[in-house]
C-alpha cells in the first residue's frame, strides 16, 4: 500500500506552486502573453504546463510549509519577481510605441486614433501599426522562446528562497527606463529629420509664393513625405527592433543580478 505523508505532500506543493507563482506573474506583464485578445484560461494553461516542463530541471525548493505564512510570503515574492522581469521587457515595447507616438504627431496622424484593448484606452494608429509590427517581429526572431529560456535560467541566477530581494534591481530597472525615451527617439528620428526638411521647404515656398494656400498644400506634402520615409525605413526595422529586444532581455538579466547582489 501507498502512503503519502504530510512533509512530502507539501514538498510536492512547493515544488509546484512557488514556479507556477513566478511564471504567471511573467505571463501577467511580458509582451505577447499578456496581449489582452488572450483569454485566461488559455493563458492559465499555457502558465500551468511550462510549470510542469520546468519543474522536474529546477533546483531545490525551500523546505517551507506552503499554507504557513513564510510559504505565502514566498508566493507572493514569486509573483512579483516574475512582473518585475515581464516589465523589463516590455520596456522595449514601450519604446517602439513611443516612436510610435513620435512619428503620428509629426506626420499629423495624432487625431487619427483607434481603440486599442490592450491599454483600454485611444490609440493613434500609426502607434498601433508599429506595435503589431513590433509583436510581428518578436515572434519571428523567437523572442518568447528566448523569454522562456530566461525564465527558465531565472531559477538559478534569482533561486527561489525565504530571503527577500534587494532593492538594488528595483533601482536597475527604473534606470533601464529610459532606453523609453532613447530608443523611441532614435527610432523616430529619421522621419522627425525628413519631416523637418519638408516644414522648412514649406515655409520658404510660403514666403515666396505668398498667395499659395499654405493650410490645403502643406498636409498632403507632410503626410505624403512621412508614408515614403516610413516605408523607406522598413527594411531596417527589423534589425532596429532586434537591438531593442536585445536590451529587453539584457535588461532582465540585469535585473536578476542586481537583486541577488550579483556583480
Amino acid at each position: 500500500m501507498i502512503t503519502i505523508t504530510s512533509a512530502q505532500l507539501d514538498a510536492w506543493i512547493v515544488a509546484f506552486f512557488f514556479p507556477l507563482a513566478r511564471i504567471l506573474g511573467l505571463l501577467a506583464a511580458a509582451p505577447f502573453f499578456n496581449n489582452a485578445a488572450m483569454p485566461r484560461r488559455l493563458r492559465l494553461m499555457t502558465g500551468l504546463a511550462i510549470a510542469l516542463a520546468l519543474t522536474p530541471a529546477l533546483p531545490p525548493m525551500p523546505t517551507v510549509p506552503a499554507g504557513s505564512w513564510i510559504g505565502l510570503a514566498i508566493l507572493a515574492q514569486q509573483m512579483i519577481i516574475g512582473i518585475l522581469l515581464g516589465f523589463a521587457l516590455r520596456i522595449a515595447f514601450t519604446a517602439v510605441d513611443v516612436a510610435g507616438e513620435l512619428i503620428g504627431l509629426q506626420m499629423g496622424l495624432s487625431f487619427a486614433v483607434f481603440y486599442d484593448p490592450q491599454n483600454a484606452g485611444q490609440t493613434p494608429v500609426v502607434t498601433e501599426f508599429f506595435g503589431l509590427l513590433a509583436t510581428l517581429t518578436f515572434l519571428a526572431l523567437n523572442g518568447h522562446l528566448l523569454l522562456l529560456d530566461i525564465l527558465a535560467e531565472s531559477f538559478t541566477l534569482w533561486p527561489v528562497s525565504a530571503t527577500p530581494f534587494q532593492a538594488a534591481g528595483l533601482g536597475k530597472l527604473l534606470s533601464g527606463a529610459a532606453m523609453i525615451f532613447v530608443a523611441g527617439v532614435l527610432i523616430s528620428l529619421p522621419l522627425v529629420v525628413a519631416l523637418l526638411i519638408a516644414n522648412i521647404a514649406m515655409g520658404v515656398l510660403a514666403r515666396v509664393a505668398p498667395q499659395l494656400n499654405l493650410f490645403a498644400i502643406g498636409f498632403p506634402v507632410t503626410m505624403f513625405a512621412g508614408f515614403a520615409v516610413v516605408g523607406l525605413s522598413l527594411p531596417y526595422f527589423g534589425a532596429a527592433l532586434e537591438e531593442i529586444f536585445s536590451q529587453g532581455f539584457q535588461l532582465m538579466r540585469a535585473v536578476m543580478r542586481a537583486s541577488t547582489g550579483l556583480p
